[in-house]
């Protein structure tokens, strides 16, 4: 039986995750009943799995919404007014500014325990809203192609306009199912970003999302695809930026820099940013410790080298427009990707400096690697 949850609960519940109709049109809705004062959610209709926001309150045993979101003009907006039905579920009504109304019956989501996609089942436990759309999703095959020497099978999703690809052969097969269950989360999880984007943009009218991805390195131990994104979704500015995905190609598992890299007197550690849509229970140090060795050690020592290497883009700026690649805070947290030459980075700037992002010299050759070889016994590259 659900039921709301009192202002005196001392841990917030999830949100509950209901299915049902609103008229005869099958719905997904989303809610988090913690605050009755102000209840916050989201529903996507099946047919098109894009999210409506929806914001109100609790009152009495009914739950008043305003679904989309408010233009600060106090433009009218369709409700759903929903209560208890008596047994397990809700019942109520949809009606909009132009007098439409419709009846909506939802009953709590039945979940299975498990799906044959790794990335699939852990969401049926995180986020059984997101499970129950993506599920309906489909990825569709595209082009083939041969990198590096190894087959390679594009995929698309056509709702986002995703892609990305899996390994025809090359590996052992456990090894290649490995890798293969690694990108196709990574795909999973784009698209969720997809619509997370566009669920941001909605009072802004349309959001924009748009990806890049290139294979940059193939090797019997390492893996390393270059994805970058464009998106507008909400915000004063459209952003963009660089997410690669280093995978160890023998286990399947997201690598950290200090996994590849290591500017220290002490054993390497590994830490990876919950950004980087990784297990973070794998990290053997805190934040703070890592902050600490990349401002201490890592960026002093990558801007030495890039000085030697790349001495005219380093080189100090004329005027207040031009990019400072010897300032050592773009070089703390970089985005990194394997080549064939070496390792890519990208530098971080400050919104005003943006269009310094997006190197290409910016290249570590794997030569400059000798003497600093990270924490994973990988044979990369000379």
């Amino acid at each position: 039986m659900l039921s709301l949850i009192s202002a005196s609960a001392l841990a917030e519940e999830p949100p509950i995750v209901l299915t049902g109709t609103i008229g005869r049109t099958a719905v997904v809705v989303e809610l988090d009943l913690n605050k009755p004062e102000a209840i916050t959610g989201r529903y996507f209709y099946q047919k098109y799995h894009l999210d409506l926001p929806l914001n109100g309150t609790q009152q009495d045993g009914e739950i008043t919404l305003q679904e989309g979101t408010d233009d600060f003009n106090d433009s009218p907006r369709p409700t759903l007014r929903i209560e208890p039905d008596g047994k397990s579920g809700w019942q109520g009504t949809w009606s909009n500014p132009q007098g439409k109304i419709m009846p909506i019956a939802l009953t709590p989501a039945q979940l299975p325990e498990s799906n044959p996609d790794a990335f699939l089942t852990r969401l049926i436990h995180e986020s059984p809203y997101e499970y129950l759309r993506l599920s309906d999703l489909t990825f569709k095959k595209g082009k083939q192609q041969t990198f590096m020497g190894y087959p390679l099978q594009w995929w698309h999703e056509p709702e986002s306009n995703v892609t990305l690809f899996t390994l025809a052969s090359g590996y052992p097969d456990a090894q290649l199912n490995a890798i293969n269950q690694r990108l196709m989360a990574r795909m999973w999880q784009e698209v969720i970003d997809y619509h997370s984007c566009m669920l941001g943009a909605s009072q802004f009218g349309k959001g924009d999302f748009e990806q890049t991805v290139t294979p940059e390195l193939l090797s019997p131990t390492a893996v390393s695809v270059k994805i970058s994104t464009s998106y507008s979704c909400g915000g004063a500015h459209p952003d963009f930026g660089d997410s690669p995905l280093n995978l160890n190609a023998k286990t399947g598992t997201p690598l950290s820099l200090e996994d590849i890299l290591w500017i220290g007197q002490e054993k390497p550690f590994h830490y990876m940013y919950a950004d980087d849509h990784a297990d973070q229970s794998s990290n053997t140090v805190s934040f703070d410790d890592y902050s600490n060795y990349r401002e201490k050690n890592f960026a002093p020592w990558l801007i030495r080298q890039f000085k030697q290497l790349y001495p005219g883009e380093m080189q100090k700026p004329k005027g207040d427009d031009d990019c400072d690649y010897g300032d050592a805070e773009i070089w703390y947290f970089p985005s990194w990707y394997m080549t064939t030459k070496g390792i890519h980075f990208g530098p971080s700037f400050a919104r005003a400096m943006r269009a310094c992002e997006g190197t290409s010299w910016s290249v570590l050759p794997w030569a400059a690697r000798d003497q600093h070889e990270g924490g994973v016994a990988l044979s990369l590259p000379q």
